[in-house]
């Protein structure tokens, strides 16, 4: 899970990196191309793998989260990246109340004090009070925290079913035709220099993917999860060395209180899977 985080945190700068010289349509379409491209060896050897009775929710799926991407592309692009990734944990809190309205779980009293917990931390880094209303580039990173909840929530019931590697697959297969239209209708031909550094994202969004499914293998969620939060120091530190940004104190303070929400959701998971016979 450190290796995924590391990888989020190149995969920010990779962006910011081509900021204003490559469309965030023509970015999402290259790094599902060039992920499906790295992964295809493997899907070739074990077309078996493709068997899946979800069709419909793998296109769902492959949608929204391109749709996610694009929301995290415009965020890094306009944000400063720390604060883009302090948003973005708040997905697991998200994930929670969808659980609750439309998985049919109940709350528990740790969770629902987490998730207070959670929207206070967002409202500091958020800090409406200090500017007039909410920056554009903090409102999409918000979005694509909403919408990556939505795709774990749709994942939750399909993962019964599918493997991991049928998951991942299908979600690369399904992503590049969806990608590919609003790619051509914004397209300019990147440069040399550009193609670089797409294809390199494309081979970090592949390894992200390769060490979140080995980490979830090897341990539980509640474990994991949190070690996600190692990604907003290395963000702050690329993002002070190659843009000069330097988070405020109100993102570190909101930070710190969202990764408390984490922790605590964590330990009510643990206590409720105690709890089971």
């Amino acid at each position: 899970m450190v290796g995924a985080a590391a990888f989020g945190a190149i995969d920010s700068v990779l962006v910011r990196a081509l900021a204003g010289s490559v469309h965030p349509f023509v970015m999402g379409f290259t790094r599902a191309l060039f992920g499906l491209l790295i992964v295809l060896p493997w899907i070739i050897a074990r077309p078996d793998i493709l068997r899946s009775s979800f069709r419909f929710r793998h296109a769902l799926r492959a949608g929204l989260k391109l749709a996610s991407l694009l929301a995290f592309f415009v965020a890094f692009t306009t944000a400063p990246l720390a604060d883009v990734t302090a948003i973005a944990f708040t997905s697991p809190i998200f994930v929670t109340i969808g659980a609750w309205i439309f998985l049919g779980e109940r709350p528990r009293r740790l969770r629902i004090i987490a998730v207070l917990l959670g929207f206070i931390g967002v409202l500091i880094v958020l800090s409406p009070g200090r500017q007039a209303g909410i920056s554009s580039g903090l409102a999409f990173a918000l979005l694509g925290a909403l919408l990556t909840a939505l795709i774990q929530l749709i994942l939750k019931p399909m993962s019964g079913r599918d493997s991991t590697e049928t998951l991942v697959a299908w979600n690369l297969i399904a992503m590049v035709p969806i990608a590919a239209l609003p790619a051509a209708m914004v397209w300019t031909t990147p440069t040399l220099t550009e193609w670089l550094i797409l294809a390199l994202q494309g081979v970090v969004g592949a390894g992200a993917m390769g060490c979140i499914t080995r980490a979830f293998y090897f341990a539980e969620a509640s474990l994991i999860v949190p070690v996600d939060f190692v990604r907003l120091p290395l963000v702050a530190a690329m993002g002070y060395f190659f843009f000069a940004q330097v988070a405020p104190i109100t993102t570190w303070i909101g930070a710190a209180v969202i990764f408390a929400a984490i922790v605590l959701m964590a330990r009510s998971a643990r206590a409720a899977a105690r709890m089971q016979p």
